[in-house]
């Protein structure tokens, strides 16, 4: 199962909503199962850089199932996966990326980049609120 083009869309018009609220310009893009990018929406003015940081931060939920944040404790130096993030073309390893999962399965991940990291995880949250009401 994957997220479909309608769920990735709204993921991105809810993360978008939140992003106008609290007045961030941001990147916000969805991907499939297989990483593959479904949706994606970048705000006048947000940060040309973020753009990368945002489909590589929902990349990694999507490759290793967990949020972009939980990777990056397992890859500090000393840790198990110390240098992951060299591996599939780059990976990010901070919040801003979270699987998109019913039940127990991901069916893709968001991924948001142009704030704080505290920031960027807000508002994909905000992004996956609108999945609970489909």
């Amino acid at each position: 199962m994957n997220v479909s083009l309608t769920q990735a869309q709204a993921l991105v018009q809810a993360a978008l909503s939140k992003a106008i609220d609290i007045e961030v310009k941001m990147n916000i893009a969805v991907v499939d199962s297989g990483a593959n990018l479904m949706a994606f929406a970048r705000q006048d003015g947000a940060w040309l850089g973020s753009k990368d940081i945002a489909i590589k931060k929902a990349e990694t939920a999507v490759y290793f199932q967990m949020p972009s944040a939980d990777l990056g404790k397992l890859s500090q130096p000393g840790e198990s996966l110390y240098g992951i993030e060299i591996s599939n073309d780059g990976l990010i390893s901070f919040g801003g990326g979270i699987p998109i999962t019913v039940g127990d399965e991901v069916i893709g991940a968001i991924g948001v980049s142009g704030g704080t990291v505290k920031q960027d995880l807000e508002v994909a949250k905000a992004g996956l609120e609108a999945l609970d009401q489909k």
